[in-house]
């Protein structure tokens, strides 16, 4: 008997810390922000004269979804697609950070008419999808993904994310990125993206023809740096410009550095096409 308890003790204990595991991977896989995201480095890029959209992919930040639509990779690349044909309508400077690099990866390669150049920051591009989270159970998954909204759970994402910023802009940068998660779809939205497998674009990255700028902090604490240098030597035509004193996220911490590499990239482009 007590070898029988003891046997499921230890199998409760190895189920525990794989789901654990699994969701912080989760936590890291998934695109947990929204549009503003952008409100520092927005501004700023507008005051150097450059024309910005600032696009929130169907499913995440504060997209309207009282119609519940499919939130896999094809609905977010097509949804994507129609933006840019109804209101871009020209080739464009595709920016993604972290799990966005994936999508902006994705978009380059199914739709290269509509990217000429890419921006990729802090990117999460070599994980399989979700992995092992598109097998749970629903009812797995709905409670996983309100533990993912958490408080707490995103106060320690901010930490990890961040380097050397108070306790008290970590509070207030956790209470910003938490608010489109209160959204009445926001949880439907993303289990229907776990379940569908998300984005696995590995296979992608050395047939992305358009000139890339890699942007990375020294300090993520979230996707390894070392992945800047390998993602570098992947894509055929690519420059890396890795930020110190920073996190995962250099648009939100360091966004004057951020924008002075962005419109660098752009007009080194626009001298050559001219």
């Amino acid at each position: 008997m007590m070898g029988f308890h003891h046997f499921y003790q230890n199998k409760w204990r190895k189920l525990k810390t794989h789901l654990l595991e699994s969701w912080l991977q989760g936590f890291r896989d998934f695109q947990f922000s929204s549009c503003l995201e952008w409100r520092c480095t927005y501004p700023l890029l507008e005051e150097a004269g450059l024309e910005i959209w600032a696009l929130d992919v169907l499913g995440w930040g504060f997209s309207c979804l009282e119609r519940l639509p499919l939130c896999d990779v094809a609905s977010k690349r097509e949804h994507l697609y129609q933006f840019w044909r109804s209101h871009i309508k020209k080739p464009m400077i595709l920016v993604g950070p972290s799990l966005g690099a994936a999508v902006a990866i994705d978009f380059a390669f199914n739709h290269p008419e509509a990217v000429e150049k890419l921006v990729l920051i802090g990117a999460s591009v070599y994980s399989e999808g979700t992995g092992n989270l598109a097998k749970l159970p629903r009812t797995v998954a709905y409670a996983g993904v309100s533990l993912l909204r958490s408080t707490p759970l995103r106060l320690l994402a901010n930490f990890l994310a961040f380097d050397g910023i108070s306790f008290r802009t970590r509070l207030d940068w956790t209470k910003v990125g938490r608010l489109h998660c209160l959204l009445p779809w926001w949880k439907d939205a993303t289990v229907n993206f776990m379940i569908s497998g998300g984005y696995n674009v590995s296979n992608q990255i050395k047939k992305v023809r358009q000139e890339t700028l890699i942007i990375w902090g020294e300090n993520d604490q979230i996707i390894s740096s070392e992945l800047a240098e390998r993602l570098y030597c992947e894509l055929p035509h690519a420059s890396v410009h890795q930020i110190p004193g920073c996190g995962h996220l250099p648009h939100v911490e360091k966004p004057h550095h951020v924008v002075k590499l962005i419109t660098d990239f752009v007009r080194v482009h626009c001298a050559l096409r001219h």
